[in-house]
């Protein structure tokens, strides 16, 4: 991709642009297949860049002193929204460079119920390091009744109930966009329904909305996504199954009802949608793995207190087996691999079932369970969950209110061994799922992470090449679009992305990182008021 410097006089210059200096005044985005975000079929013509604004869109434009960047050959769509990022590292990772290099521009953050507290000076802290792409920030229930209640596994009184519900006021005051529950983590998994609506309708109140980590995503997936539908009735509020997937194999396939539980629900008039990364594996903490009340009170001291009771210990030992062989285990030790292991980081990207055969074990259920305890009681560890089926992925893609998301942590290149969905998710959906397996069209990945999510978000000037938007996008070769990073080795940025532009600047070109960053803090409804 070359840049060219139009200029009307005795000749024309032509340079080659490096992205250290950006381009200033009017820009066009010349001869580009252009995908609009709404779905449509891409039209082909020029895009007019002013300031960071979307000036024009035709097929015959001109501009007698405008930078010109060439498209020939490439498609170009507006830059990727991320409705489920772990932005916890951009204070030392500003760049964001993970998140640019797939073409993601802006991304919600605080997701699964975890945020930071006082959001109001973090979003300020922020602002003042300049981010390299938009980002956006939900209030976390689970943050939220940490600070209130600690990791207490009981009801809160009336008067911790109102503390809650004016934390997540000012939160969104504070410019929250809504707020984040993470029902399978501590202490989420403690909260009834009754207190999630309540706190819910602290948000809606204010124009905010939900996402879920649901309470269970196997076995008891149904009964998840019925509390998240029953949260979204009584608390009048726009609901978002976050990460929305059918983990284990006694689970697979029952992705067909929770589609229909979705579909009943918007026909009376619920707004509940769906976001999704595409892969068959998840990732979180080995705890995910241990009964809940056994880390009640604490995931360390109390966890080893209790484990130092022979009977309790058994106990646990019991549920991590039940949970191995019916959950996020997937039945097989091989399915869980180790991604931070700060104890034995060795282990990082091998198995449960490596560790066993290392520590001379049989690789059963029963020796991981121990080992999982040995983990914990050692801080823990991250692992991969290889536990989805591809059907059900497939599925949930395919459904017209499902909005890509990464579920991905901001990430060093060549830093710790990450889940790929960290560099490949949004090229995965438009190269893999789109172009090459025909689940969706081109059109549809494309509205499904760009116009959608900002329709979700209530962003009114991102999310579409409009006249008047802003010029967040992404060009790239339709044809050699990709990801690379496998789950074997996942640092690898994906293939085919030429160009990002955030606010209107060149964030990324040619694989290169801009040394500016372009990107600004998005408020939610209810900020300042």
């Amino acid at each position: 991709m070359r840049i060219l410097l139009q200029v009307f006089s005795l000749a024309s210059l032509m340079l080659t642009f490096s992205c250290q200096s950006n381009i200033a005044g009017t820009v066009i985005i010349n001869n580009v297949r252009v995908y609009d975000g709404s779905g449509s079929a891409p039209t082909s013509g020029n895009v007019v860049i002013e300031g960071s604004d979307i000036k024009a869109i035709g097929a015959k434009l001109k501009c007698s002193s405008c930078s010109i960047i060439d498209g020939e050959g490439l498609a170009l769509a507006p830059g990727f929204i991320d409705m489920h990022a772990h932005l916890e590292p951009l204070p030392l990772i500003p760049t964001a460079g993970s998140a640019l290099h797939m073409g993601v521009t802006t991304a919600l953050g605080g997701p699964d119920g975890s945020s930071p507290i006082n959001l109001g000076h973090y979003l300020d802290s922020l602002d003042q390091i300049k981010m390299g792409i938009n980002v956006a920030y939900l209030i976390g229930h689970n943050s939220v009744r940490s600070e209130v209640m600690h990791l207490d596994g009981r009801a809160p009184t009336d008067a911790e109930l109102d503390e809650m519900k004016d934390l997540i006021k000012k939160g969104m005051r504070d410019g929250a966009f809504g707020i984040s529950t993470g029902l399978k983590y501590l202490p989420g998994t403690f909260a009834k329904t009754d207190e999630i609506i309540e706190v819910s309708i602290a948000a809606s109140e204010l124009g905010g909305i939900y996402t879920s980590h649901l309470r269970e995503e196997g076995l008891g997936l149904l009964e998840g996504v019925k509390e998240a539908i029953t949260i979204a009735e009584e608390a009048d509020i726009p609901v978002v199954l976050t990460h929305h997937k059918a983990i284990g194999l006694p689970s697979w396939g029952k992705s067909i009802q929770t589609l229909a539980m979705v579909d009943s629900a918007r026909q009376l008039g619920l707004d509940v949608m769906i976001d999704q990364y595409p892969y068959t594996a998840s990732h979180t903490g080995i705890a995910v793995l241990i009964p809940p009340w056994a880390l009640e009170g604490g995931r360390f001291t109390a966890f080893t207190k209790r484990c130092e009771d022979p009977i309790l210990r058994d106990s646990i030992k019991s549920g991590i087996i039940y949970n191995i062989m019916n959950d996020r285990g997937g039945g097989d030790l091989k399915r869980i691999q180790f991604a931070r292991f700060n104890w034995k980081p060795h282990l990082e990207g091998k198995t449960l079932h490596d560790w066993a055969l290392e520590e001379g074990m049989e690789p059963n259920a029963e020796s991981g369970a121990e080992l999982v305890i040995r983990a914990q009681l050692n801080r823990g560890a991250n692992a991969i969950y290889h536990a989805i089926n591809e059907e059900d992925v497939q599925r949930i893609m395919a459904h017209p209110y499902t909005m890509v998301a990464s579920d991905g942590r901001i990430t060093e290149f060549e830093k710790g061994f990450p889940h790929p969905r960290v560099h490949g998710t949004f090229p995965r959906v438009i190269g893999h799922y789109a172009r090459d397996r025909g689940v969706i069209t081109v059109s549809e990945a494309i509205r499904k992470m760009t116009f959608l999510p900002a329709q979700r978000l209530g962003l009114s000037d991102r999310g579409l090449i409009k006249e008047g938007y802003k010029a967040d996008l992404v060009l790239f070769n339709e044809e050699t679009i990709i990801d690379r990073a496998t789950f074997e080795s996942p640092h690898q940025y994906p293939e085919g992305i030429e160009m990002v532009m955030v606010n209107g600047k060149i964030a990324l070109q040619d694989g290169k990182l801009s040394q500016e960053r372009y990107g600004v803090i998005l408020r939610g409804p209810a900020y300042g008021g």
